[in-house]
């Protein structure tokens, strides 16, 4: 009998093994085609047509760090870049060339009603593989910005002059440039101590790198000594900084007959933004020689007819950025009106927005709020007014404002709030008659921890000596998260009667704390709010993971389930199977 066992186990796990090389195999071939269409580029792109083009207005101009087959805190997913692009051009986004931009600056040619000009910054492999087939299914044409310097190097992950060739011929890419080459100058940590000039590479190797608080981009300053006083004269700067445009030309010249038309600064928003007046004059000289077109500013998306072609401004999209966060961010640079994306109906159908946009992705809703506001989203004809317990996984950036509200009532503003504010726990209550939301329990959370590599430099470019002594940071001051890191948290909230108990991951933070006995609203609604800590961004989404809420009897035990965002049937297999796949991809691109 042992025996025969032992024969079947050995058999299942041949057959296993024989499925797992087929999909293996399949995967490999797969991935082969991909990379075979992405360096053989088997379409061409096809020119819009122009003479239907009335808008004289203006245009949107996005741009994205890098993207990969799974998204981190600086790639973007590319099934999330997918989606944004496939959004904007349902309503009605073209995208246009350098080349339409030059005429619409240079003779006033106009532009499709809803322009858009798209571009890749960095230079990588892997934002070319994974865009190309994106471009190819919405016909849409992008720039793809390089480094001269790391364009010849032979570093994998960025492109060589043979690879853009390539990409150019398609039709679908065009070249831009960030300039010669990525390094920083005057690099002090938070301690104070003077670190000087370092290329990107070896800042990247700095173990502490997430203690540096000041530096400044090669071209963006007189290179200074740890007093902050200039190491080199007028001249002396001068000739560096031409020296710096003389060798992009030359890298450009000799791989491509000339330099791109479209140049995007590093660092964005400081030419005539306040700094020196003689670096200032040192780069606009060399770059009205060079450049026709300059997207010298960052932030806003939107372009109009009265701004200087050399002085443009793009939207870096960040890789945690859901589409209706995109979509809140276009509809406020341009003042038009967009349209949300809801995804799965059914599930929306269970929910009034009451401000903000929602997004139901499968266990997953994601509530984006309006521009310095809250989003809400409340629970249609939601019963809870008695004894509940709610779960969910907060799964939104740690900086910014997850939150729950329980006992609502939508028309005396009445409520008790259980949010994630910036990783502390806080609990809020508005009973009848009060004016404001009072304060109960405000609780640091545990430590969050990030690799150093996923750290967004957003440093002080423009700094004194005394500032660099004191330590005093403008960007992530000591005990501050980075604005792009991402933690989940289990939530698990019992309310009987007056009592509150709260669990997060597991772990008991609050138990039976009295509320006011006076809510007996019975609404369920969820909130979303960008924290003060992103100076760069007053839109954020809140991320609810397998939101369940259920009644429960005195002692706590489940009486009955009142909503759920779980899924359940086919639909938990399928996605099941989507994630294995997934997970066999990832390993078939780290393997080979």
């Amino acid at each position: 009998m042992w025996k025969k066992q032992g024969q079947l186990n050995v058999r299942r796990k041949n057959r296993k093994k024989a499925i797992r090389t087929v999909l293996q195999l399949a995967v490999l071939i797969w991935i082969g085609w991909l990379i075979f269409q992405a360096v053989n580029h088997v379409r061409t792109y096809e020119e819009p047509e122009r003479a239907a083009w009335t808008n004289q207005d203006g245009f949107i101009a996005l741009s994205y760090f890098g993207v990969g087959r799974t998204g981190t805190a600086k790639l973007v997913d590319n099934d999330l870049m997918e989606e944004h692009l496939l959004t904007l051009q349902e309503q009605g986004y073209v995208t246009i060339s350098q080349q339409d931009i030059r005429n619409y600056y240079e003779q006033g040619s106009p532009l499709p009603d809803k322009a858009l000009f798209l571009a890749f910054e960095d230079g990588r492999n892997d934002s070319a593989l994974y865009a190309q087939s994106i471009l190819e299914k919405l016909d849409y044409r992008a720039t793809m910005m390089t480094y001269a310097e790391k364009m010849q190097n032979h570093e994998r992950k960025f492109l060589r002059p043979k690879d853009l060739r390539k990409m150019l011929k398609s039709g679908y890419w065009e070249l831009g440039t960030n300039g010669y080459r990525l390094s920083y100058i005057n690099i002090f940590d938070y301690e104070g101590q003077f670190l000087g000039v370092l290329s990107d590479s070896e800042m990247k190797k700095q173990q502490d790198i997430e203690k540096i608080a000041y530096y400044n981009h090669y071209l963006m300053d007189f290179i200074r000594d740890d007093r902050m006083v200039p190491v080199e004269n007028r001249e002396e700067m001068f000739e560096r900084i031409d020296r710096d445009y003389a060798l992009l030309e030359q890298d450009y010249a000799k791989a491509f007959g000339d330099v791109p038309d479209v140049y995007m600064i590093m660092h964005a928003n400081t030419v005539y933004g306040g700094m020196n007046r003689l670096v200032e004059e040192a780069n606009v000289r060399n770059i009205e020689r060079l450049f026709p077109v300059h997207f010298n500013r960052e932030g806003t998306a939107y372009n109009t007819g009265t701004d200087s072609p050399h002085n443009l401004t793009r939207l870096q999209v960040a890789p945690y950025w859901y589409t209706n966060h995109l979509l809140m961010k276009i509809q406020k640079d341009t003042g038009e009106p967009v349209i949300f994306v809801t995804g799965d109906e059914k599930r929306a159908r269970q929910w009034a927005t009451v401000s903000g946009a929602a997004q139901f992705i499968h266990e997953r809703i994601v509530l984006t709020s309006p521009p310095g506001e809250t989003g809400r989203l409340v629970l249609q004809d939601s019963e809870a007014a008695g004894n509940i317990r709610l779960t969910a996984d907060l799964a939104g950036n740690v900086v910014g404002h997850q939150a729950i509200q329980i006992r609502y009532d939508q028309e005396q503003d009445t409520y008790l709030r259980v949010g994630i504010l910036d990783n502390r726990l806080r609990v809020e209550q508005k009973a009848p008659g009060q004016a404001q939301a009072h304060l109960l329990l405000e609780q640091e959370l545990g430590e969050v921890h990030w690799k150093s590599e996923d750290l967004a430099f957003d440093k002080a470019s423009v700094y004194t000596r005394e500032q660099t002594a004191a330590g005093a940071a403008i960007a992530y001051e000591d005990g501050q998260i980075p604005i792009n890191i991402q933690q989940k948290r289990q939530l698990d909230v019992l309310l009987l009667g007056d009592r509150l108990t709260i669990a997060i991951d597991g772990e008991t933070w609050v138990e039976g704390l009295e509320i006011d006995a006076g809510l007996q609203g019975s609404g369920i609604a969820l909130e979303a709010r960008y924290s003060e800590q992103n100076r760069k961004d007053d839109i954020y989404d809140a991320v609810f993971d397998r939101l369940a809420v259920a009644s429960v009897h005195d002692q706590g035990e489940v009486a009955e389930e009142l909503y759920s965002n779980k899924l359940t049937g086919i639909s938990k297999v399928r996605r099941a199977i989507a994630n294995q796949v997934n997970a066999l991809v990832d390993w078939s691109i780290e393997a080979f």
